[in-house]
């Protein structure tokens, strides 16, 4: 073990600005412990109810991780999904289509 010791204990806790946090997909602590310890509880469950609630799947997975090949670890290896889709075409089918979708600047400005 090692003699060095962090004398860094830093304990402030910087709040968005509000704007910010009404906009924010987590609404705060309370919202972010809540995911976590739903995750705690059921990690696999958790995981694959936010794969499906954030992606739209070609074909639904029926496993969430397969660890028996650890560490090369697959998610959702029986699912199918488009990803262009997903970026891009189910928004506009949403009724997003008007919005700016990709921003990109290159080096040179």
């Amino acid at each position: 073990m090692s003699a060095i010791e962090s004398v860094l204990h830093e304990s402030r806790v910087f709040a968005p600005p509000a704007q910010l946090q009404a906009q924010a997909a987590i609404s705060g602590m309370d919202a972010y412990r809540a995911l976590m310890a739903e995750a705690e509880r059921d990690y696999d469950g958790f995981w694959a109810r936010l794969a499906r609630e954030a992606l739209s799947w070609r074909k639904p997975f029926t496993k969430v991780l397969d660890e028996s090949n650890a560490p090369f670890y697959t998610w959702f290896e029986d699912g199918e999904l488009n990803a262009s889709y997903n970026c891009l075409d189910r928004h506009v089918e949403a009724g997003r289509g008007a919005a700016t979708a990709i921003v990109f600047e290159a080096d040179d400005g």
